[in-house]
């Protein structure tokens, strides 16, 4: 079946709303009813996108699984750590899919994100490993957040810093994408592009 193409603030809304609804209901409640919050928004917002496009990327699939295996863990057990622990284990996840796979000559990347441009195997491989190394820097990065700081600045910095951080990372590497971008553009083109990116 044909993937829709989603508006661009339905796609904001199902990304972003989640987190906006975990952001309120812990400055409104607290972590723990956030939490139940957030797995019930992640689940709607997966629901939502399938309905609309009859396609759900592969990244909200993974986090979604993650989200609610560590929200489950943090209520069943009444213990904030596993949710704070959740972008660490999703980003380090992202890093060593990207990275693991490189290894072994092949790029995930444009399935992952659902990208709609067509590269070079070199633009591939570089792509890649720059998203391998942010998703390391992030998970990194999350551990140091929600180690050293209170859980209300832990929230805010998900919500507020690390989306803003990863929105402005991915433009900077329009340059690259231009550099290297082929055409015809589609999004079938650009995953079979992307599988293969051994020399030759």
């Amino acid at each position: 079946m044909d993937k829709a193409a989603p508006h661009p603030l339905f796609k904001l809304a199902t990304e972003l709303g989640p987190l906006l609804i975990f952001f309120f209901a812990n400055g409104r409640f607290n972590l723990f009813i956030a939490t139940g919050a957030f797995m019930v928004a992640v689940i709607v917002a997966m629901i939502a996108s399938y309905v609309v496009t009859r396609h759900v990327p592969m990244m909200a699939i993974v986090t979604a699984v993650v989200v609610v295996v560590f929200g489950a863990l943090t209520l069943l057990l009444q213990d904030e750590t596993f949710i704070k622990m959740k972008p660490t284990i999703v980003y380090t996840l992202f890093a060593a899919i990207l990275g693991g796979g490189l290894l072994f000559g092949r790029s995930f990347i444009a399935i992952m994100f659902d990208q709609m441009f067509n590269l070079t195997k070199q633009g591939w491989r570089v792509l890649t490993l720059r998203w391998a190394f942010w998703f390391f820097a992030m998970a990194v990065l999350n551990e140091i957040i929600w180690r050293t700081q209170s859980t209300d600045f832990w929230v805010a910095f998900k919500v507020f810093g690390m989306v803003p951080l990863t929105m402005l990372f991915a433009l900077t590497q329009m340059p690259l994408v231009k550099r290297y971008r082929l055409e015809p553009v589609s999004l079938e083109a650009s995953e079979a592009e992307a599988g293969d990116v051994t020399k030759g």
